[in-house]
This record gives C-alpha cells, structure tokens and sequence, in this order.
C-alpha cells in the first residue's frame, strides 16, 4: 500500500505553479489547458466543500481506485464506476456477493484490479459502521473542526503531499476496517472535497471555495 500511496514529486510541481489559458483566468497549473474535462473539474468540483454523506463515500472509493494512477483515468471512467458500482450506494455494496464482484473484472469500463474492486464491499461495510456510529459527514468536517483549513498557498510553496491530520486519520480508517486509505491518498482526498483549500490563493477558484463552506463549528 505504501508504494502505490507514493506521488511522484515532480508530478506534484504541477501543482504549485500558477497556470492561464485562454479565458484569462489564473487557475493552480495542474490542470493546463490540455484537457477540457480536467479543466472543468478543477473550475467546478476540485476544493469544493461537499457535505453529503455518500458523495463523501463515492469519492473515497474513487480515490482508492487512482491508487498509482492519474486522476484523469478514473475522471474519465467515472460515470462507468458509478453504474458499476449502483450509484455507489453504501448499502447495497456492503452486500454484494464474491461473484457480483468478480463480475467486475470484466468490466473493461473501470479499474480491473481485483484488490480495488474487493475493496469496494469492505470499505461500504466500514462505512456503514462508521456511519453509524457519528455520520460519514461528520466524521470527516469533524477532523477540520467543522470549517475547512485553508493552506493559502502561493506559487512559491511546495504542494504537501501528505500531512500529520492525513497520517492520523489514515491510521484511524485502517483500524475501522479501511482499505486504500493511505496518508497520500488521503490528503488528497481531503483536498478534492474542500476540507482543506488547497487552490493557490492567486487561482481564481480559491475565494469561490471559501464562499461555499458551511460553518459547522
């Protein structure tokens, strides 16, 4: 797990540059102009504080499947993992059947790593207990007292790859029964889903970020 949690240090350069394109906009380099649909995840979704339980869910999953990759092949194949994957309904993963999942394998629309894909039943059923026991959400906004960390990062920063928080709760989920948690992945995570802002402070996609956060404090 350690090894597939690993991000290549110059891929993470990427992220600490200021990048325009054509519309004029400063935005975080990574996504460049080189692909719309990446450009339209970094505008739209990447940072934005999600509140709700099972995107929160969805979006774990989705990480643990960009274990060693980029997130631009999972971007790409995300509307087949939700159909493969019953919308990423916790309740009915939780239940799924060895062959059910085998099935999966064949599925030349996704991920076909059978650890990924076992993993998607074990960590429904994490879920499910953790879920119960205080709320995913709550879990999660728990972790940032209730309110994003806000990393204002400059060009001149270097982008973490993990941090003491990402470390800490990556132990946690593995001893709830977690799997494909690692500190790397899940500072990543923490960042796409807006507990903490991690657009450089010059992205024009860092103050619309901060206009979206619910105050749970």
């Amino acid at each position: 797990m350690d090894n597939v949690d690993n991000i290549n240090s110059a891929a993470r350069k990427h992220l600490d540059d200021e990048s325009r394109v054509g519309d004029g906009l400063a935005r975080c380099n990574w996504p460049n102009a080189v692909d719309e649909l990446y450009l339209a995840y970094h505008d739209n979704s990447w940072g934005v504080p999600v509140y709700d339980d099972q995107q929160l869910f969805a979006k774990m999953i989705l990480d643990g499947f960009q274990a060693g990759l980029s997130w631009i092949i999972i971007l790409r194949k995300e509307a087949a993992f939700y159909k493969a994957f019953h919308n990423f309904d916790p309740y009915i993963l939780a239940n799924l059947s060895d062959e059910e999942l085998e099935k999966q394998l064949k599925n030349a629309d996704i991920i076909r790593n059978r650890s990924k894909i076992f993993a998607v039943r074990s960590n429904a059923q994490a879920y499910l207990k953790l879920h119960a026991e205080v709320g995913f959400a709550n879990y999660w906004w728990g972790q940032v007292g209730g309110r994003p960390l806000n990393a204002k990062l400059t060009a001149d920063d270097t982008h973490p790859a993990k941090s003491e928080l990402s470390e800490a709760i990556s132990k946690d989920l593995k001893k709830r029964g977690f799997k494909f948690v690692g500190p790397t992945i899940i500072y990543a995570f923490m960042e796409a889903v807006g507990l903490i802002n991690n657009h450089l402070v010059s992205c024009h996609c860092h103050q619309t970020c901060v206009n979206k956060i619910v105050d749970l404090r």
